[in-house]
């Protein structure tokens, strides 16, 4: 399905969290930290590290896009 122009102004603009939106914000993060942590703590530092690392950041960040687009994406 193409993307349409009006879906585009909706992905690219702020949106204001509830305060439960706020809340699972900070759940998803404070539990992507301590996956991050766990990585660090047990595995030795090194570029798949580093890698895992930045995966669990994506996934942070796609995890808050469904947040903030309220899964219409």
């Amino acid at each position: 399905m193409a993307i349409q122009r009006q879906q585009l102004d909706d992905i690219f603009s702020y949106h204001a969290p509830s305060p439960e939106q706020q809340e699972n914000y900070e759940a998803i993060r404070d539990a992507a930290k301590q996956f991050a942590e766990t990585i660090i703590l047990n595995s030795p530092p090194s570029a798949d590290q580093t890698a895992a690392i930045r995966k669990v950041r994506e996934a942070v960040m796609t995890a808050n896009a469904a947040i903030a687009l309220e899964g219409r994406f």
